[in-house]
């Protein structure tokens, strides 16, 4: 049951910041990825949430993610369309996880040795864009990253496709779609 509560104050607060976290807008004249040329587009933070998780890295700290789609995505997702249809885009902004002493002291109460974890610092954003033909020898998937605004390096987007490929019978797509609670 705590596990249950703790689940859904995570994905509660991670839906519930996102507005309100400072990733950069970037507009479509600054820069793309290498290899791809992905930019990010102009409105995802206003994108439907597909799925939250928590990953930890070892060696390397904890993160909050939150997927999101623009709409031909989201269609793509409730109706498990796969292949997803070109022009279909997910977006995955990354943060630290931190601790949240105002929030266990809150849940403390009602729920007595509770730890919640809120959103820290940015860490990036990454975008997967659908075009068959554009991306055909990746598997029909544009792929960036961005930091603070800036395209990671060549090397970094070398990674993208080899690290997708073992979801290749989900259309190279790790992520769910996270129903509704």
């Amino acid at each position: 049951m705590k596990r249950m509560v703790f689940v859904l104050i995570v994905v509660a607060i991670a839906a519930g910041v996102i507005a309100y976290t400072p990733f950069r807008s970037v507009h479509a004249d600054e820069e793309a990825s290498p290899i791809y040329g992905v930019k990010i587009p102009p409105g995802y933070r206003d994108w439907q949430l597909i799925a939250v998780k928590q990953l930890h890295f070892a060696g390397m700290g904890e993160q909050l993610r939150a997927q999101v789609g623009n709409d031909i995505a989201i269609k793509a997702f409730k109706e498990g369309t796969r292949p997803f249809p070109d022009g279909a885009i997910i977006a995955a902004m990354h943060w630290t996880r931190v601790p949240s002493e105002d929030n266990d002291e809150v849940l403390d109460d009602a729920f007595p040795g509770t730890h919640s974890f809120v959103i820290g610092s940015p860490v990036n954003v990454q975008f997967m864009v659908k075009d068959s033909k554009k991306y055909a020898a990746t598997g029909g998937w544009g792929f960036a990253d961005f930091k603070d605004g800036k395209p990671g390096d060549k090397a970094l987007h070398e990674t993208c496709f080899p690290c997708h490929r073992p979801a290749k019978d989900r259309d190279f797509v790790f992520t769910n779609y996270a129903p509704a609670p």
